[in-house]
């Protein structure tokens, strides 16, 4: 993960530098910066009423180009990259949609429910044509759409009743704007009244009961008792300008912020004292400031701040943010971060896409998981503090030269969708470059892995997980016999008996218990012979015999520690332990052993063996006795066997004990050895 951390950082870097040589392009090739201000007299009047139109201001009454000049200068500073937008947006022939409610229900949940946006809805009434044409509503669609003004169409066929109960007799027009200046307040209704159906007389009765919204302040007096005045909004925004009325994304932009931030408009048209506004740093007309507890910021002295919804709006956003904006960037930020592992992981074209579903559904979910303690933890009533320090934390870093430059680019590639995926794209291709070039430098054979071979690979990992059972006796790696042989699936198909002898990697064998056998008290090659008298010849000689072959025996154990016993085990009667039965405390084990000594017999050292091993002397696998210094090994179940004759056991496909039927790769209860009966008589 840290590794696609690195590699988004690395690309917003890249996007950031691209901007910047951007902006030395366009200045080299045309003299400007997207800082720089325009003077609206040298623009043609297309140009002036394109501006008008998007800040939202009605021009239809101004015929002339000077009266269209002085209306956008009272507005607001014009900037090249404003002027850029808006050409743009005006150029862009994209259609708008507009909803269709299908009944009551629908129209409550989109209209009525929603607390923080406008709504405009044609309302059509029964065996009635529409109040604005088709081609006029399509025009308003558009116009209204740039403000965040959604529009719809409510056809009274398709709900009657609530139609009347409304009133809506006839068709007409419905606006539904939020009542109170409250966060998720009442909305309120209104209808249109009007006598003329034109895009610009309805245009104008939207902005104004938008406008109604914003406290408006008309003298210094009212300016100086609201300045000084704190109350539940931390953040404001004032408007000194000369104007009836603010523009429209001023207003919109109060609707969108209920709650957040408090919008005043300052109308300075008929003062004749401006000392205060002086007083309080106002020196020109208009302009937009910004009061925050931290102090006053003018809007519009950085980059990327321009008179438009667009621009106010990510300014606003990234200083009074809600909770759903961060969730959605924390969503965006993740999913570009996921989308890395489809250049970063090597291999064939298919594993590529597989490992991305997998990516992308693996932190989409621990995205969400973790969202949910946030919300629960941030609705708790005494993190207040916590909150305010945590928006004093956000509105001191985004009023900085650099967040404005990222608000900028934002703009810019958000703009350029193209641009923003090529750049993606071209940055993913260089990773999967260099990571292809650092892997074959480490010779890894996954480079080189074509779509079949890896599918062939992922049906070997599927059937391996499927019918090998989960054993845990020990830590195993993931390599399987199939590996090694794929046919040995389809070998194992012609058995009927398929599901019940599942195939178990073997490594566990590895990891069992292995030590020696040896005695307690046990006399020397030349004492023992001393045992025998000469005058049995026939014992003699045997004796000899079983003697010279023990000590080919221990040098054969020297020389290899699993074929210890391999030689041994075929003449495991030679110096043998004679233990009898009472050292053995299981059934299985209780043979007695047999006994070359006539002295008496010898006890096994039973402190070298493992303390949850059972005590015997006979391997019940090839039913000889443990010689001495043979290899043993134990399995969990505790019965102990010749090392070569329970590896040949597990090795043919027996994972069990041959005595108890345990499993020989499950762990089990260690077993309490019982105290040992006293060898002396009781008295």
């Amino acid at each position: 993960m840290w590794v696609k951390l690195c590699c988004l950082l690395l690309y917003f870097l890249a996007l950031f530098v691209l901007a910047r040589v951007f902006e030395a392009v366009a200045w080299y090739e045309s003299g400007f910066l997207a800082t720089q201000l325009v003077d609206p007299v040298a623009l043609s009047f297309r140009k002036l009423r394109t501006i008008l139109e998007c800040r939202g201001l009605g021009h239809s009454g101004l015929p002339e180009k000077k009266d269209v000049r002085e209306l956008v200068e009272k507005s607001g500073d014009l900037m090249e990259g404003e002027l850029y937008s808006a050409l743009k947006e005006e150029e862009a022939s994209e259609s708008v949609s507009s909803t269709n409610f299908s009944g009551e229900m629908h129209f409550y949940e989109l209209v009525e429910d929603t607390k923080d946006g406008i709504w405009l809805v044609q309302v059509i009434a029964n065996d009635r044509s529409p109040l604005v044409g088709k081609v006029h509503w399509q025009k308003m669609v558009k116009k209204v759409s740039r403000f965040g003004i959604r529009t719809g169409t409510f056809n009274c066929s398709s709900d009657p009743r609530y139609c009347k109960r409304r009133g809506w007799l006839k068709s007409t027009l419905i606006m539904s704007v939020p009542q109170t200046s409250t966060s998720k307040g009442k909305v309120m209704l209104k209808e249109y009244s009007g006598r003329k159906i034109e895009v610009e007389h309805i245009f104008k009765w939207i902005t104004a009961h938008a406008a109604s919204r914003i406290k408006t302040i008309y003298n210094s007096e009212h300016l100086k008792e609201e300045w000084n005045r704190s109350d539940q909004y931390r953040v404001k925004i004032y408007l000194f300008a000369n104007l009836d009325q603010p523009p429209a994304f001023f207003s919109a932009l109060s609707v969108k912020f209920t709650g957040r931030v408090e919008f005043i408009f300052v109308n300075v048209e008929n003062w004749d004292n401006k000392s205060y506004m002086a007083e309080i740093g106002i020196y020109k007309t208009p302009s937009y400031i910004l009061r925050t507890p931290e102090g006053i910021y003018r809007y519009g002295n950085n980059t990327g701040e321009f008179i438009s919804l667009r621009a106010m709006d990510s300014f606003l956003r990234s200083l009074q943010p809600e909770v759903n904006d961060l969730f959605v960037l924390s969503l965006v930020l993740v999913n570009l971060m996921a989308w890395m592992d489809l250049f970063i992981t090597q291999g064939a074209t298919i594993k590529r896409f597989v490992v991305l579903i997998s990516t992308l559904g693996t932190y989409n979910s621990l995205l969400i998981i973790s969202w949910l303690p946030v919300l629960g933890f941030l609705q708790l009533p005494y993190l207040d503090s916590f909150y305010e320090y945590s928006l004093k934390l956000f509105r001191y870093s985004n009023t900085t030269t650099l967040a404005s430059w990222v608000r900028a680019d934002w703009m810019f590639y958000s703009s350029h969708p193209a641009l923003f995926l090529s750049t993606y794209l071209g940055h993913g291709l260089l990773i999967d470059y260099f990571e292809k070039k650092r892997r074959r430098n480490n010779n890894t054979d996954e480079v080189n892995a074509n779509n079949l071979e890896w599918l062939s690979s992922l049906w070997d990992w599927y059937t391996s997980y499927l019918f090998h059972p989960i054993a845990s006796f020990q830590h195993f790696p993931f390599d399987s016999d199939w590996d090694e042989d794929p046919d040995l699936f389809l070998e194992r198909l012609a058995f009927p008996d398929l599901w019940l002898h599942p195939l178990i990697p073997t490594d566990y064998i590895k990891n069992l218990p292995m030590w020696r056998f040896q005695c307690l008290g046990a006399h020397s090659d030349e004492e023992m012979l001393e045992t025998f008298p000469d005058s049995e010849s026939d014992s003699d000689s045997e004796n000899k015999e079983v003697f010279s072959s023990d000590r080919d025996v221990s040098e054969d154990d020297e020389l290899s520690t699993f074929q210890g016993c391999s030689e041994g085990e075929h003449r495991c009667g030679v110096e043998a332990c004679s233990c009898a039965s009472r050292y053995c405390h299981h059934e299985p084990c209780g043979r007695k052993a047999r006994s070359y000594s006539s002295a008496g017999d010898l006890q096994p050292d039973w402190s070298a063996w493992p303390s949850d091993m059972l005590h015997c002397t006979e391997c019940v696998v090839c039913l000889e006795n443990f010689a001495k210094g043979c290899l043993l090994m134990g399995l969990p179940c505790g019965h102990v066997f010749h090392q070569n004759c329970i590896v040949m056991w597990l090795a043919g496909g027996r994972h069990c004990c041959p005595v108890c039927r345990w499993a020989s790769y499950k762990k089990k209860q260690p077993y309490t050895h019982p105290q040992p009966l006293s060898s002396e008589p009781p008295s």
